[in-house]
């Protein structure tokens, strides 16, 4: 019998350890790229492992420490929407990792989606009056 529970520990160990490292492992958002390059430079922007911080379950990636600095301070404010995951798709309950490219700022939030033509559909579009303005002046 103490045979059997000696192999049945060492045969299961590695499944334990592998487990807990992947639970210790978090997910990369957006692809390394630093969430506050788009409300900073206007655009996505590929981050450094050097300069990084876990937020929401996932690790975010960062150009430089002035940037990991802003995003630790308020991270709420930087992070995108829905943990990363592309908008349209979460809509329709899936999960998909979206594309950093894919993107748009509304109401100062960030929201990332799984392709470029998805983006589109979600910028603020100008008010009824000010495009007529525009067009008939």
């Amino acid at each position: 019998m103490d045979t059997l529970s000696r192999r049945s520990i060492l045969i299961g160990l590695p499944t334990l350890v592998a487990g807990a490292a992947a639970a210790e492992e978090k997910r990369l958002a957006i692809k390394g790229y630093d969430p506050v390059s788009y409300f900073t430079e206007g655009r996505p922007e590929q981050g450094s492992a050097e300069y990084q911080a876990a937020f929401d379950d996932a690790t975010y990636w960062f150009k430089n420490a002035e940037h990991r600095a802003m995003f630790v301070a308020d991270p709420d404010h930087y992070a995108p929407q829905f943990r990363g995951y592309c908008t349209v798709t979460l809509s329709h309950g899936s999960k998909l990792e979206a594309d950093p490219e894919a993107w748009a700022i509304a109401d100062g939030k960030l929201y990332v989606f799984g392709a470029k033509e998805a983006s589109r559909y979600s910028r603020p579009r100008p008010p009824v009056s000010s495009t007529r303005r525009a067009t008939t002046g």
